[in-house]
C-alpha cells in the first residue's frame, strides 16, 4: 500500500493552513465533499467523508435510437422502457437487444408498467390513453386500448394492493382505479391539475404526488384522501418507500418540469373555468422543460422524506440539478438527476454522488441487483449497477480563480494506492473563467515526489484546473492543496481630505476621560456637550472624532488589488512652490488616517503627498507603491482681527478681517 501526502496533514489542519502575511502565498484546498462536489466526476464517487474512490461500475445495456426515455420499468426478461416523440415502448434485454413492442398514434409515453407474466401496460399522452401488450404463442407482441380516461395525460401506472391497475392522469387531476376486465372508476377526484406521481404503501394506502400545487397525498382504499404535504415547489414528481412506512419525494420548480405550469404556456385557448396547462415536449437534444415565474426563487428540485407521524423533513436541495426519480432498494434512498447526469445514494445526512454518466438526465430508476438500473435521456439510454468498481476514473477540479494573473506554485495531495500510479495528476491553466482552446494543454500525468508536485513550469493565468486519475486496486484521494501566489499590482488610492480644523480621529474605543483630548462640538460658550460620533465615513465603524485646538486629520482611502496589506507615508510642502522638496511628515502609517499638530505649520497653504505601498507583504524587489497630492489644504492660527468701529444711530458698524480663512459668523 503506497500512503502519500503525510505532509499535507499539518498543512492542512488548523490555523497552519495559511501562510505567512508577509509572503502572500495563498492556496485552494480541497478536503470535504462539499469542495469535491464542484468538480466533474467520471468513473469515481464521493463518499460522506469527502474521499474520492473509483465508483461503483455501471454498464450501458443498449443506447437508443429516440430522442427521449420518459418512463421505465423492470420486465421478467429485462426492462421496458416509453419514449418520445414518436410514442414507441421499447423491451431491452439483459444483453441490450430492443425490440419496439407499441409505436402507439400518441407522440409520448410518460407510463409503463410490467406485470410479472410479462404483460406491459404503456400510458401514452397527450389524447391519454393505457395500452395493453401481451405476446402471444408464436412470440408475437400485439397491443389494444386496455383503458381511455377520457384525460389529456396519463402519468403514471401502478399495481393497487387488490391488484387493480392505477392510472394517474391530467389536466383534471385525477386517479383511476381500472379491473382486469379494463372497467375503471374514479378513485379520488382532486383537487389539483396533475397527479403525477404514485406508491402503494404496505397497508394498500396509495400516495399521490401532484403537479400544480404541489401535494402530497394519502388516499386509502375507499377513496377518501389525506394531505400529507404541501410543498413550496408546484410539482412532485416521484415518490419512493421505505419499509418503516417513510415516503420519501421528490419536488421540482416550475422550469424542470416536464408540465408547463404557466397560465398561457403555449396551450390552446381553454374553455371557462378549465385549467390551461399544457405539456412542452421539444425537439431533439434538448430536456422537456417548463416555465418558471418571473421572480421566483429557490432550489430547483429538494428531496423529502415524510414520516409515519407526519414529520416532514427536507433532506436534500439542489440549486441547479433537477431529481427525476427516486428509488428505495436495500435500506438506500437511490436519487437520479439532471442536467448532468448524476446518480446519488442518501447516506450518512449527505447526498453522495456515486455515478456521473455522460448523458443528460437520469429520468427513471429501476430495482436490480446488485444495484438498480437507471434510464437515461439526452442520450437515450439505459445502465445497469454491477459487481465490483470501475477499473479506471478521473476526477476533474472546477476552474480555480486566483483572483489575478498569478504564478502556480506546489500541488500536494494526500490519499493512497495499492500501486505506484494508481493516483496520478495533471494541470492546466488560463485567463478565462471557463476552459477553452485558449487554456494551455493539460500537462503530463504524474504522481510527483512524496505527495508534491511543482507547478513551475505551469503557464502563469488567472485560473488552473487540475485533474486526478485514478486506476488500479482501491485507490483514494482525501485532500488536495495547490498554491499560487498573484502577479503584484499597484496599490490604489481612491480619495485623499483633510477634515475640518480641529477635528481628530481615535479609535472608537479610546476614553477621552483622562486624555487632553476635548470632546467635539464646542458650544459657544466654550462648554464641551457633546462627544462625537462614529465617523460618518468610516464605514466600518473604526474611528470617532474628537476635537483638538490645533489639530488637523489627513483622511484617505486606498487599497490593494491582491489584498496586501498597505504602509502609508506622509509629506507635505507650501502650496505655491513646487519647486520646493517634499518635507517627511509621517512613515509606515498602517490606519487610514492622520492627525498632527498643526501649530508647528506656520499660516498657509499646504499640500500634502500620501505613498501606499505593499512592501509588507513583498521583497523590497517587488514592492510597488502609488501616490496621490492633496487639494490645497490652509493652516490658520492668526484669529480675525476687529477693525474700526462706527456708531450709527441705534447700530455699529464693525469691519472684521481674516488673512487667511473667510469669515462664517460674527456676534456681539
Amino acid at each position: 500500500m503506497i500512503f502519500v501526502g503525510a505532509a499535507l496533514v499539518a498543512a492542512l489542519g488548523g490555523g497552519a493552513a495559511q501562510p505567512a502575511q508577509s509572503t502572500q502565498v495563498r492556496l485552494f484546498e480541497t478536503q470535504s465533499q462539499a469542495g469535491f462536489l464542484a468538480g466533474t466526476l467520471e468513473g469515481v464517487s464521493i463518499d460522506a467523508f469527502g474521499r474520492i474512490a473509483l465508483a461503483p461500475r455501471a454498464e450501458r445495456v443498449a443506447t437508443l435510437a429516440e430522442p427521449f426515455v420518459l418512463s421505465a420499468a423492470v420486465h421478467p426478461e429485462g426492462w421496458v422502457v416509453g419514449t418520445g416523440n414518436a410514442g414507441k415502448v421499447l423491451l431491452l434485454d439483459r444483453q441490450g437487444k430492443t425490440v419496439e413492442l407499441l409505436a402507439a398514434a400518441e407522440p409520448e409515453v410518460f407510463a409503463v408498467w410490467a406485470d410479472a407474466d410479462g404483460t406491459v401496460f404503456a400510458g401514452t399522452s397527450p389524447n391519454g390513453k393505457v395500452y395493453r401488450i401481451t405476446r402471444g404463442k408464436g412470440g408475437t407482441w400485439s397491443s389494444e386500448v386496455y383503458f381511455s380516461p377520457g384525460e389529456t395525460y396519463v402519468w403514471a401506472l401502478t399495481r393497487a394492493a387488490d391488484g387493480a391497475l392505477l392510472v394517474a392522469t391530467g389536466t383534471q387531476g385525477k386517479l383511476f382505479k381500472v379491473s382486469a376486465a379494463g372497467k375503471g372508476e374514479v378513485l379520488y377526484d382532486s383537487d389539483d391539475v396533475h397527479v403525477r406521481t404514485l406508491a402503494v404503501q404496505a397497508n394498500g394506502d396509495v400516495l399521490a404526488g401532484t403537479a400544480g400545487e404541489g401535494l402530497i397525498l394519502r388516499i386509502g382504499r375507499d377513496g377518501q384522501a389525506r394531505t400529507l404535504y404541501d410543498a413550496e415547489e408546484p410539482e412532485v414528481v416521484s415518490l419512493a418507500v421505505a419499509p418503516d412506512g417513510t415516503c420519501y419525494a421528490a419536488v421540482v420548480a416550475s422550469e424542470s418540469s416536464l408540465v408547463d405550469l404557466s397560465k398561457t404556456g403555449g396551450a390552446a385557448e381553454a374553455k371557462p373555468g378549465e385549467p390551461t396547462v399544457t405539456v412542452t415536449v421539444v425537439g431533439e437534444g434538448e430536456a422537456p422543460v417548463g416555465t418558471r415565474p418571473p421572480g421566483a426563487t429557490g432550489p430547483r428540485s429538494q428531496v423529502l422524506a415524510v414520516a409515519p407521524t407526519g414529520v416532514v423533513e427536507s433532506l436534500w436541495s439542489f440549486a441547479e440539478e433537477t431529481v427525476y426519480g427516486l428509488l428505495w432498494q436495500k435500506g438506500r434512498l437511490w436519487v437520479g438527476t439532471g442536467l448532468e447526469g448524476k446518480l446519488y445514494r442518501w447516506a450518512d445526512d449527505q447526498m453522495l454522488p456515486e455515478k456521473d454518466v455522460d448523458d443528460r438526465q437520469i429520468v427513471a430508476l429501476l430495482p436490480g441487483e446488485p444495484g438498480p438500473a437507471f434510464a437515461t435521456t439526452n442520450a437515450a439510454a439505459l445502465y445497469r449497477i454491477t459487481a465490483g468498481t470501475e477499473s479506471a476514473g478521473t476526477y476533474t477540479s472546477a476552474a480555480l480563480d486566483a483572483g489575478q494573473v498569478a504564478r502556480f506554485g506546489t500541488f500536494r495531495w494526500l490519499g493512497e494506492a495499492a500501486e505506484k500510479g494508481g493516483l496520478r495528476f495533471s494541470f492546466r491553466s488560463g485567463m478565462s473563467a471557463t476552459p477553452d482552446r485558449t487554456w494551455s494543454a493539460w500537462t503530463e500525468p504524474e504522481v510527483g515526489v512524496d505527495g508534491e508536485i511543482s507547478l513551475t513550469g505551469l503557464p502563469r493565468g488567472r485560473y488552473v484546473q487540475w485533474r486526478a486519475e485514478l486506476r488500479g486496486a482501491s485507490p483514494s484521494l482525501w485532500a488536495t492543496e495547490l498554491s499560487y501566489r498573484q502577479e503584484n499590482l499597484k496599490p490604489q488610492i481612491g480619495q485623499m481630505v483633510a477634515l475640518e480644523a480641529g477635528q481628530i480621529l481615535v479609535p472608537t474605543n479610546f476614553n477621552p476621560s483622562n486624555q487632553v483630548y476635548e470632546p467635539a462640538h464646542p458650544n459657544r460658550d466654550g462648554i464641551f456637550t457633546s462627544i462625537g460620533e462614529v465617523a460618518a465615513e468610516d464605514g466600518g465603524g473604526r474611528t470617532k472624532p474628537l476635537w483638538k485646538q490645533g489639530f488637523r486629520t489627513l483622511r484617505w482611502a486606498a487599497a490593494d488589488p491582491n489584498e496586501d496589506r498597505l504602509a502609508y507615508d506622509l509629506s507635505f510642502r507650501p502650496a505655491g512652490d513646487p519647486a520646493v522638496e517634499w518635507l517627511p511628515m509621517a512613515q509606515d502609517l498602517t490606519e487610514d488616517w492622520y492627525s498632527f499638530d498643526a501649530t508647528v505649520l506656520p499660516d498657509g497653504v499646504y499640500r500634502f503627498r500620501l505613498r501606499a505601498s505593499d512592501r509588507l507583504a513583498n521583497d523590497p524587489a517587488n514592492t510597488l507603491e502609488a501616490e496621490r497630492v492633496s487639494d490645497p489644504v490652509v493652516v490658520d492660527h492668526t484669529p480675525p482681527q476687529l477693525g474700526e468701529v462706527l456708531r450709527e444711530g441705534a447700530s455699529l458698524r464693525a469691519t472684521v478681517r481674516d488673512a487667511a480663512s473667510p469669515l462664517r459668523e460674527a456676534l456681539l
